[in-house]
């Protein structure tokens, strides 16, 4: 029997319309003559997704009663029994209710595909198994439904159904997602923009890679090699000469004319290592394409060409850049070139070859590197090169008859590679020799004698010493290279964490030149400059025991200019260390004047912020402090005044214009102290286990009464911070959003528990705040808009802020659908007290308010 297929609508959060488009789905297949019925849709009383079931055949449910709830799940058998073409079963990831056929309905799907029936189905990008982690991370909220990532892979088809953010909010806003008595809770908390922005980049990310599983798929099985531009992928083709840097820019360059283009930085590494010299450029190079977005490779090959399009054919790429060849004229008489090569063997991958500062000046032939041994292992090499032949000879002297000429010169040449391999070429070329003479005198006829009988026997000695040089160079040549490529290796390693750490800022002046001191095996390192040309000396930083306070005191030293200098301390350092010990200073010189430049910059900043609130507070204080102060001085006077016979109505008024007054001037002059100790550090915050609604209500003292609506859960953790920072920083947010709503309406203080953390929601009515000028009303002595002068000094929100992430917790401002601002702010849960959001979470993981489909 056929396996049925299976389309899966897969949505990126919940109530971007999976189930509606399943249902147009069905009705096309109808249209198209399929026998199609319902055996499960969840409408959730929305009236366009009822509209759109209407007139499609729908199974009967099966029904239960769990903890005396009716419950209704789909019956498996009847649709098997009806036997029809396609049948819709939505949410996927929903676990049936006790007593079902199945325990999963993804295993009803699976019992229905084996029976030939097609499915077509939903399911959210929060449910699938893989993402279960990264979902909590997001949201705070731990999904109890999942599908494995493996029964959604296997699907015939996926349909993406997505939506931005703001336009899913804006559904939530008007009620079609949920009643209107739901949609405040479900704005704060699964439904705000961040959350809904990161499951959508996630059900993208997601689909494209199955996209691209199926292209690769669909490619392997049609046996399909050409490439296929269904994305721009642009293979850099590197040699680790500085020519690189351009290419990679160029490359960059053309990706960013493509949506989604990918940028693929490859150098071919021949089959006897990398060309010295090239390390620290590859190094800068594999930084500046992470930099861009792109990736780097290493490939080993032993033809270049080959390797080149072999790999940009293995990633599907279609274009290859190339730098226009390094060569000399006559060079071109050895073969056409690595460029050459791939644009004539390249097919249907696009190739460019790009212009450089490099071109046609040659690559010049790799620096001469002697093999460095020690000297214990040269006086080993000749010991076995001059003592190894002697003491073979002696050996083989006491055996007669021989074991034969041959087997006596295999020995001698044993000895030979032995030397070579120890002590290096000319201990090897040493024994070569003198195993000839003994060889000649001791075992060739006449022996005891330099004079050879038979013709033979000289051309079997004169192949022994060609071979014996022969073998002897080779060896010693594998070894040199051996030891240049670890070398290389090694150089390139540190060169390579160098660039990266001090790229990222990772590195401080003293963490650089420990490393230094680390690297070298030194037993200390400093960083010496002098104000002039021929001013003292003084030590930048220094590491390890005594550091050099003078360039004399340094057994090495390296200039990075002329009043700058690196100097170590322990030894004398071979002149191939140079290299890299030279990109280690020049690295600490980029580090010291970026630690002074950083330092001076936040020096700058304070004393700009410093000039910046006494100019504000001296306006505040000429202006807005002076008017509450006026307003008390006029009733005062007029009270005091005897030519005036004030009624019990009149003093009424004018004692209360005075209360008020001092009241508002009591606000002001303690948002200008709360800010003072912001500014100066002094705020120490007493961090308790409190509960959120003991200390709201009684930050509502400074607004009118009926102007806010309470709905702060019983069930919600405690917080762990300061009481009285709280309910300033609370107080301070609740008058600002009253004195911004409209006539009449209210304000709503809504708390609710995400996770590890509690978020308190302050929503007004009033004309808002564009998104970029959020940040700007968190500043001191700013007011946004029109507002008069005289409504405050402009700290309440700064001194609201200061406060909440002076006990670990933040605030930040974000759109009320329908119009209005909501400060939101965030407050760290007591550790070890359960969330409200683990407690009251639905099911599949959406709030407990509803379950959309």
């Amino acid at each position: 029997m056929r396996r049925g297929t299976l389309r899966i609508h897969l949505g990126a959060a919940p109530g971007v319309g999976k189930t509606y488009a399943m249902l147009a789905e069905a009705h096309r297949r109808v249209e198209r003559g399929g026998d199609v019925v319902v055996g499960y849709v969840e409408h959730h009383a929305r009236p366009r997704t009822e509209a759109m079931a209407a007139g499609l055949e729908e199974l009967p449910r099966l029904r239960f009663e769990h903890r005396g709830s009716p419950l209704t799940e789909m019956d498996v058998d009847a649709v098997l029994r009806r036997a029809p073409q396609t049948v819709l079963v939505d949410e996927l990831a929903h676990t049936n209710a006790p007593g079902s056929r199945n325990a999963k309905r993804w295993q009803d799907v699976e019992e229905l595909l084996r029976a030939g029936i097609d499915v077509v189905s939903t399911v959210d990008i929060q449910h699938l198994e893989s993402l279960g982690d990264v979902v909590e991370s997001i949201t705070g909220v731990r999904q109890q439904e999942t599908v494995p990532d493996e029964v959604v892979r296997r699907a015939d088809q996926i349909e993406l159904v997505d939506m931005s953010p703001q336009a899913l909010r804006r559904r939530m806003a008007h009620g079609n997602i949920y009643p209107p008595d739901r949609v405040d809770a479900a704005l704060s908390n699964w439904f705000r923009p961040g959350n809904l922005t990161a499951l959508r980049e996630l059900a993208l990310l997601w689909t494209a890679d199955r996209a691209d599983e199926y292209l690769q798929q669909y490619r392997a099985d049609h046996r399909i090699s050409a490439a296929w531009q269904a994305r721009e992928r642009i293979v850099v083709g590197l040699t680790g000469g500085p020519e690189g840097r351009t290419l990679i820019r160029r490359a960059a360059r053309m990706a960013a004319k493509a949506s989604g283009s990918e940028i693929l930085a490859v150098h071919i590494v021949h089959g006897e290592g990398a060309a010295p010299g090239s390390a620290k450029e590859l190094a800068v190079q594999r930084t500046l394409v992470e930099d861009l977005g792109g990736t780097f490779h290493h490939v080993v090959g032993g033809d270049v060409p080959g390797a080149l399009l072999d790999f940009a054919r293995g990633v599907d790429a279609t274009q290859i850049v190339l730098g226009t060849s390094r060569r000399k004229a006559w060079q071109y008489a050895l073969g056409p070139g690595v460029g050459a090569t791939v644009a004539r063997e390249s097919d249907d991958i696009d190739v460019h070859i790009v212009t450089h500062e490099q071109a046609a000046k040659g690559r010049g032939l790799p620096a001469a590197r002697g093999a460095s041994l020690g000297r214990s292992r040269i006086v080993a090499g000749w010991l076995t090169g001059v003592g190894g032949p002697a003491l073979l000879t002696v050996v083989l002297s006491q055996f007669h008859p021989g074991p034969g000429q041959a087997i006596d010169m295999l020995l001698f040449l044993t000895m030979t590679v032995a030397a070579a391999l120890v002590g290096g070429l000319l201990p090897a070329l040493a024994s070569a020799l003198l195993g000839s003479l003994l060889l000649n005198f001791f075992f060739t006829p006449p022996t005891h004698s330099f004079t050879i009988a038979q013709p033979e026997n000289i051309v079997a000695i004169v192949i022994f010493v060609v071979v014996g040089a022969a073998v002897a160079s080779v060896v010693y040549l594998a070894a040199r290279r051996t030891q240049q490529a670890a070398r290389l290796a090694a150089e390139a390693e540190i060169l390579s964490h160098l660039a990266g750490s001090v790229l990222r800022g990772e590195s401080s002046l003293e963490a650089l030149l420990a490393r230094v001191r680390e690297t070298f095996a030194m037993d200390s390192a400093a960083l010496l400059e002098r104000t002039g040309e021929r001013g003292a000396w003084t030590r930048a930083a220094g590491v390890g025991g005594h550091p050099p306070s003078r360039p004399e005191e340094a057994d090495v030293e390296v200039a990075v200019s002329d009043r700058l200098t690196l100097a170590l301390t322990g030894r004398v350092l071979p002149a191939s260390d140079r290299r890299v010990l030279s990109a280690f200073a020049a690295q600490a010189a980029v580090v010291l004047d970026r630690e002074r430049l950083a330092g001076e910059a936040a020096r700058s900043r304070e004393l700009a912020e410093g000039n910046r609130i006494r100019t504000a507070l001296l306006a505040a204080v000429s202006h807005d402090l002076r008017t509450p102060l006026a307003g008390i001085k006029a009733s005062v006077s007029s009270l005091r005044s005897a030519d005036v016979a004030w009624s019990p109505e009149d003093e009424a008024e004018l004692l209360a214009g005075i209360e008020d007054g001092a009241d508002r001037l009591d606000h002001l002059v303690g948002n200008l102290l709360d800010m003072s100790r912001l500014q100066t550090g002094t705020v120490t915050p007493l961090i308790r286990v409190v509960d959120v609604d003991e200390v709201v209500p009684m930050a509502l003292g400074g607004v009118p009464k009926n102007s806010v609506a309470l709905d702060i859960p019983e069930s919600l953790p405690m917080v762990a911070v300061d009481p009285g920072l709280l309910e300033r920083s609370v107080a301070n947010i609740v008058e600002n959003a009253v004195k911004y709503s409209p006539p009449g309406s209210k304000v709503l203080v809504a708390a609710s528990a995400l996770g590890d953390r509690v978020e308190v929601r302050v929503v007004d009515r009033g004309p808002g705040v564009p998104e970029s000028a959020r940040e700007h009303i968190f500043e001191p002595f700013q007011r946004y808009g029109d507002a008069p002068r005289g409504t405050g000094v402009g700290l309440g929100l700064a001194v609201a802020r200061g406060f909440a992430e002076a006990v670990g917790g933040t605030l930040q401002a974000e759109d009320t659908p329908g119009g209005g601002l909501t400060m939101v702010l965030t407050l760290p849960a007591a550790a070890g007290v359960p969330t409200a959001g683990a407690r009251q979470a639905g099911a599949d993981g959406t709030p407990a308010f509803g379950r959309p489909g």
